[in-house]
């Protein structure tokens, strides 16, 4: 008996079909019943290790305090290395969001590099550059050029609140043990940029005076200044933190510290201020013996010469 073509086909089908079926039944059986391996999940970069320091901070034009003419600024301004840092600035500030800094302190409290465990390299250092202000004791302008020459300094750069505990996770124990050398200062800087904010810290001065220790508020300034241009040669990446640097006496920045610190960052803070202490004081004993050799001399030459 013969079967028809159309049944023929339509019998084919349904056996494929089935076939097909019967297939991938199995080998989602099989699937299933094959012990699932753990898949590592992908790291947290809160848990990322944050990378040392890589380079100097500072600026490498020597700070002043001479104001410069327009006609200066402006051949400045035009300098096609200027315009081009310009332009990459104002870049990087058009791509980032009006809660980026906020945003960034869920990240290591907005630490972005570990402090050195050494000195910067005196001939590789750059320079602090020129920051002014008025004293909180009595509101004289004073300049970071004229206070820190000739000195070794600890500088910190404050903003907020929480910058304050900051600086002084950095620095309590330098200042406990080089609070009373003659040649070691403590300077605080409170910027703020915002002409608003400005107005309201110069206005509750009398209760940051209650704060501050008397000894400290001479050396305390409260500037306005803009730091725009200045932030990224300093490290300063977040405004929400607070930024220590180690100054030596030629207004060179040696160290810098970010946020809060760690033990072993204070430690190397008051490590590094105790090795510029003892070069400063050397050199100072050798330029006393100095003087002191050619004051005979001096003398004899005096008495020689005919009256």
């Amino acid at each position: 008996m013969l079967v028809p073509s159309w049944q023929l086909r339509s019998f084919l089908l349904t056996q494929t079909r089935c076939f097909r079926r019967n297939i991938h039944a199995s080998s989602t059986l099989r699937l299933e019943n094959t012990p699932k391996k753990d898949v590592p999940a992908p790291p947290d970069p809160k848990n990322k290790p944050l990378p040392p320091l890589s380079r100097p901070l500072g600026v490498r034009q020597r700070p002043t305090t001479v104001a410069r003419s327009r006609a200066e600024r402006v051949k400045d301004y035009l300098q096609t290395e200027n315009l081009e840092a310009q332009r990459r600035h104002l870049v990087k500030e058009a791509t980032k969001g009006y809660f980026h800094d906020l945003n960034m302190t869920r990240k290591h409290g907005g630490k972005t590099w570990i402090a050195p465990k050494v000195l910067i390299r005196e001939d590789k250092a750059l320079y602090l550059p020129n920051l002014t202000g008025s004293s909180l004791d009595d509101g004289t302008k004073k300049d970071t050029t004229t206070m820190c020459f000739g000195r070794i300094t600890a500088l910190a750069i404050l903003g907020t609140q929480i910058s304050e505990a900051h600086a002084q996770s950095f620095t309590y124990r330098t200042n406990a043990r080089y609070g009373q050398n003659p040649l070691y200062q403590y300077v605080q800087i409170n910027v703020q940029e915002n002409l608003l904010k400005a107005f309201l810290v110069k206005l509750y001065a009398r209760s940051l005076r209650v704060t501050v220790p008397k000894g400290q508020q001479p050396n305390y300034l409260i500037s306005s200044q803009n730091l725009e241009y200045l932030r990224d040669p300093m490290g300063m990446t977040n405004s929400k933190v607070g930024y220590v640097y180690l100054i030596d006496e030629n207004l060179r920045i040696r160290w810098g510290g970010s946020a809060d610190a760690t033990l072993q960052e204070a430690e190397s803070l008051e490590n590094c201020t105790g090795v510029l202490l003892k070069r400063l004081e050397e050199k100072n004993a050798a330029k006393d013996t100095e003087t002191s050799k050619e004051t005979p001399k001096e003398a004899q030459e005096s008495s020689k010469a005919p009256s």
